[in-house]
Formats: structure tokens, sequence, C-alpha cells
């Protein structure tokens, strides 16, 4: 009975490992969105670094997210959780220390290739260390932790950039990668008993393509886009064309392509990752949009700026709650479309508050729009996850969950680098308003974009594949049930 208590202990020890290693990395990239202005003022590098800083971050980790998860299958998910923590902290360390704007912004994209070898391990190996309730109740304590996680993030990002450095922001990791690499012992290693293949050719074009994308969009403003930038964007564009050619022939030729390519057989699959794009794109460009608005255009503090953002963590906390414990259950995937309705309400709440404030004051009515954003994050995010996944057959589950966390890194990407070049191609002296309502009103498109590619989701799903989406739910593999910032698992 002794040995059994003691084992007890251990596992839920060992799930307080995984679950200090989920915040570190949400923590780390809702920080550092309300800390870059402070930093790219001290490091210089122009206005595109403040958003790079973010981009650097979450780029290889949406390309990379796929193939940790199989280093996990194949080398054991303990040993590449260990390596993935271990190079996050001294990321994290190699960051604080950065004398230079092109230092950190390298830092931040080993971050992002560590994070990605971490958070696919997480779910694997819960499932390994638990079974029957426990498994339910460990998998339980995921949310509370991301959305706690997401609400202090901006905060505590503010409060050290502001009383400390900004640097402070990011050595806040280490000791929390230290802490998570002492208890490593306490994980049981679990692999895969069949590891599917790596597929080298393909995580090569997806990194090639998404980067030939994304440096344009984040550099062709400060360039004046001359014709390399449009040039590069339809290269990045030819190149992720190509990658969906390399997938269709390495499943034909029968070997383990990095996505699986039945999963576009139902057209409802690819409707949820061009709304998942969207979405998270609006999600990420607009906090960034709302923290360059505070510090650049009204030239106010970074702690105001994490204030800011504190009613739309704070709201989308609670909604994602509430539409998981009550409305879901008893609306199914009605609650999606909701979510998105009411969140653009308070996108267009927003730009009638900016345009009705003055140049120089605190826009105060605009917190209001901010927590009604917030609630539709919350409400959209927990039904859309498991309405994706009910698309899939059974086998299918765990690649299709992976690839909607690499989607969602990637559409949060392109937010940072589309609504981020916007505002700054219209910032004024006028309090950045006229910028931040030009944001607002793409990302209102944006979302109307996201409101019809969902209607894709609405068409039945395949009686095969409805098991999947159950035993997603139950299990947790659906990812991001928190709101945005939150690093997916595959």
């Amino acid at each position: 009975m002794e040995e059994t208590r003691t084992a007890h202990r251990w596992r839920w020890a060992a799930l307080v490992t995984l679950l200090v290693a989920e915040a570190m990395n949400l923590l780390d990239a809702t920080i550092v969105q309300v800390a870059a202005p402070v930093v790219q003022r001290d490091l210089g590098g122009g206005e595109a670094a403040i958003q790079w800083f973010s981009a650097a971050y979450t780029l290889p980790f949406a390309v990379l997210l796929i193939t940790g998860g199989r280093l996990g299958d194949r080398f054991g998910r303990r040993r590449v959780f260990t390596a993935g923590t271990a190079g996050f902290a001294l990321a994290s360390l190699a960051c604080a220390l950065a004398p230079g704007a092109g230092t950190l912004t390298g830092a931040r994209a080993v971050q992002g290739a560590a994070a990605a070898l971490i958070i696919p391990q997480t779910i694997g190996l819960i499932r390994a260390m638990f079974d029957g309730p426990e498994l339910a109740k460990a998998f339980g304590w995921i949310g509370p932790v991301m959305g706690l996680s997401a609400v202090c993030g901006p905060i505590l990002g503010s409060v050290l950039a502001d009383t400390v450095s900004w640097r402070a922001a990011f050595l806040v990791n280490v000791p929390l990668a230290v802490v998570v690499l002492a208890t490593v012992p306490f994980l049981r290693e679990d692999r895969a008993p069949s590891p599917p293949g790596m597929d080298p050719v393909g995580t090569a074009l997806a990194v090639a393509g998404t980067a030939l994308v994304v440096y344009p969009l984040i550099q062709g403003e400060s360039a004046g886009w001359p014709l390399w930038t449009w040039t590069a964007m339809a290269a990045g564009l030819a190149v992720l064309a190509l990658f969906g050619l390399h997938q269709r022939r390495a499943a034909v030729r029968g070997r383990a392509p990095l996505v699986e390519p039945s999963l576009f057989a139902d057209r409802g699959f690819p409707a949820a990752l061009a709304t998942s794009t969207l979405f998270f794109a609006v999600m990420n460009g607009l906090m960034v949009v709302i923290v360059l608005q505070v510090q650049l255009g009204l030239g106010r503090d970074v702690l105001t700026a994490g204030l800011t953002l504190l009613p739309w963590s704070g709201a989308m906390a609670v909604a994602s709650w509430t539409a998981g414990t009550h409305l879901v259950p008893r609306w199914g995937s009605r609650v999606m479309f909701a979510g998105l309705g009411v969140l653009l309400a308070g996108i267009l709440a927003a730009i009638a508050v900016y345009g009705a404030s003055g140049p120089g004051g605190y826009p105060w009515p605009l917190l209001g729009p901010l927590a009604l954003a917030g609630v539709g994050n919350g409400l959209f995010t927990v039904p859309f996850f498991t309405v994706a996944l009910s698309r899939v057959r059974p086998h299918e589950t765990g690649s299709a969950a992976g690839l909607l966390n690499a989607v969602q890194q990637f559409g949060g990407t392109l937010g940072i680098a589309l609504l981020g070049s916007v505002f700054f191609q219209n910032l004024r002296d006028d309090g950045g308003l006229d910028a931040a309502r030009a944001s607002f009103w793409i990302a209102a498109a944006l979302l109307a974009g996201a409101a019809v590619t969902a209607l894709g989701l609405r068409t039945p799903a395949s009686r095969e594949s409805r098991p999947a989406a159950r035993s997603a739910a139950r299990e947790g593999t659906a990812p991001d049930r928190t709101g945005p910032g939150r690093p997916g698992r595959a």
C-alpha cells in the first residue's frame, strides 16, 4: 500500500514537471510580445525588429512541431523533452545576454526550435504515466495552467521590463527550466512501438517555404516594398506547393510523409486549417498592435501596455472555462460561430473607440471592447478543435492534431507580420490611432474570412471519424483550449 502511494506521488510530481514546461513556453511567448518595443529601443534594429522578436520564435516552433513529435516517437519522449528543455534554457540565457537585435532574433529562433522539441512530448508522457480516471484528471489540469499562464504572461513581462529590465523577462525561464530538468527523473521513458519516418526533405521544404513568405511581410514595409519582397513571397508559395506535391509522392511510394495526405480527402479538414490560420493571425496580430499603439503611439510605458491586455486575456480565460464546462456540452459547434460573432463585435467596437479618441489621451473605453474580444476568443477555441478533429479517422488523430497546432502557430506568425506591417505603414503623430484602426479593419476582414471557411466544418463528418473527435476530447489531444499564445501539441 505504501509503495502504491509513493508511486502515485511520483506520477503527480512528474505531471507538475510537464505543466511547468508548458507554462514556461507560453509565458515566454506572451512576455516578449509586451516587452518587444522596450527591447527594440535598447538594442535597435529598426521597427521590423519588434515583429521579429516574436515571429522568430513562432516560425520555427510552427514548422518543427511535427518533426519534434516524431523525434520523441523514435528516440524516446523523455530524452527529447530533456534535450529541448536544456536547449530552451541556454537559448533563454543567450536572449538575456544578447548585445544586439540580430543576436536576440537568432536566439529566439533557437528557443522556438527547442519548444518544438518540448511541447509534443507532454501528451505522450502523460499518457504513459496515467490511465483511466487519473488520465482524465491529469489532462484536466492543462487548461487551467495554460489559462493562468496566458493571463500572467503580459503582466509579468510588463512588470519585469518596467521595474528591472527586459533581460529579466528572458532570465525568468532559466530557473523554471532548471526545476524541470531537476525533476525529469520523475518522468517515465516512453516511445512509439513503431515510430514513423522523419521526412527531412518535407521538413526542409516547409521551413524554406514559410520563411520565404514571412520574411518579406515583415521587412517589406521598412524596405519600401521593392521587387524582391514580392518575388520572395511568390517563391515561398511555390515552395509550399512543392511541399504538398512531395507529401503526396512520399505517401504513394509508401514512405512516411510529414503530413498525412488522407487528411485532405474530407473538405472539412482543409477548411479547419484555413480557419485556424486566419483566426490566430487575428489573435496574435492584434495583441501586438495593441502593445505597439500604447507604447509607440501614446508613448506610455510597458506596464501600461501589459495592463491594457489584461481584460483581453482575463475574459478569454473565463470564457474558455465557461464554454468547456457549460456551453459546448449543450450547444456544440454553435458556440464556435457565436465566438466569432462576439469577437467581431469586439473588434468593431475597438475601431469605434480608436475613431472617437483624442490623439494624446489613453483610450480607457478600449478596455471594454478588448474584454468582449477575449470572450469571443474563449468561446471559439474550445469547440473549434473538437469539431476540426471530428473530420478525421482514429488513426489520423495524432497527425491531424499536430498539423492543426503547427498551422495555429504559423497563423500567429503571419498575423504578427501582416498586422504589424500595416500598423507601421500607417503610424502618424496622432497617438497611433489611424495605424491601430487600419490594423483592426484588416483583422476584421481576416475574421470574416475565418467565418466563411468555418462554414466548411458544418458538413457532416463521417461515422468513422466521429470516434476520433470523442477520443481527442476525452484524452486531451485537442490543442489550444485557452486562447492566444498557447503553444500547441503534436
